[in-house]
């Protein structure tokens, strides 16, 4: 048995649930386990903030725009590592924060005219 610490755990899943996932995941080009951690990231993003899972998918585009250059030809893991550094440190959820008020002040002077 190795004594090294590993990263990843497995879980039992509804092959319903991971169907729908596998469906999901292809044409965003991403593994079934990338698309499973995805959307609990959005989830908790909606958990913990408040925000709609839309305005939570809107800040994690926004962030990714951010966050990358068009000429950067990342690999999807390369990609993933940024996602997962990026939420570890709480850096994607104050990009998620930031982006919501900055929405909320932005439709603040247009809900007054109406």
């Amino acid at each position: 048995m190795s004594s090294v610490a590993s990263s990843f755990a497995s879980v039992k899943l509804p092959a319903a649930l991971v169907q729908q996932a596998r469906e999901a995941a292809q044409p965003q080009r991403r593994s079934v386990a990338g698309q499973i951690e995805y959307w609990a990231t959005l989830g908790r993003i909606a958990d913990e903030t408040g925000l709609t899972v839309q305005e939570a998918r809107e800040a994690i585009a926004l962030y990714d725009a951010r966050h990358s250059s068009p000429a950067d030809d990342e690999s999807l893991d390369a990609i993933e590592a940024r996602f997962m550094a990026a939420e570890s440190t709480g850096r994607l959820a104050q990009a998620v924060r930031d982006t919501v008020l900055a929405n909320r002040l932005k439709a603040a002077p247009s809900r007054h005219a109406a």
